[in-house]
């Protein structure tokens, strides 16, 4: 019996390191992909700021109340059956915004300031795909847009569930704003 527990107790500090060195990075590109976003949603500046979007060819344009427009520069979906949608949203108005009304109606959706209230239409297949949460309830998307200054912009994201591979375009919709059909990539 106490090899059994001896067997066990190495077996769990095994699997333990193997997990804990998996999430130090390993090179895995999926686990970088997801550091990457997640940074994405920091309003903050310095190590944790988040990226400013490459210039790219814009895919579609919302423009919503109080001067705030959302410029979707990528639609990208990958191997792992994810498509991720990504752009600016700049303040053009006068005043500070925080885009509340663009957040889930989720009771148990855990960001409040969030694009987590997005969604992409497939006209063709009728079919609507929401912005995914991760275990602990958090969306796969910016998080933190509050107080936007007039004249500042901040990146953005949101991931999907991706459509079959035949559906090249899908409205990207945002609550207070008029949708926009966009092109996927990849």
């Amino acid at each position: 019996m106490t090899s059994r527990i001896a067997g066990a107790a190495a077996l769990v500090t095994v699997t333990a390191t193997a997990l804990a060195l998996a999430g130090c990075g390993g090179g895995d590109d999926a686990g970088k992909k997801n550091i990457d976003l997640q940074s994405a949603g920091s309003p903050t500046s310095g190590a944790g700021a988040a990226p400013t979007p490459a210039p790219t060819a814009v895919l579609g344009e919302l423009k919503g109340p109080e001067g705030v427009v959302v410029t979707l520069t990528s639609a990208v979906r990958d191997k792992g059956g994810f498509l991720t949608v990504g752009g600016t949203v700049t303040n053009r108005g006068t005043k500070p915004y925080t885009p509340v009304a663009w957040r889930s109606k989720e009771t148990e959706i855990k960001s409040q300031s969030s694009v987590s209230g997005a969604s992409l239409v497939d006209p063709a297949g009728r079919k609507r795909y929401l912005v995914l949460r991760d275990t602990d309830g958090e969306c796969l998307c910016t998080t933190g847009l509050v107080g936007i200054r007039p004249g500042e912009s901040r990146a953005v994201y949101a991931q999907f569930p991706a459509p079959p591979a035949a559906v090249t375009e899908v409205d990207f919709q945002l609550p207070t704003m008029p949708s926009v059909r966009i092109r996927i990539s990849g």
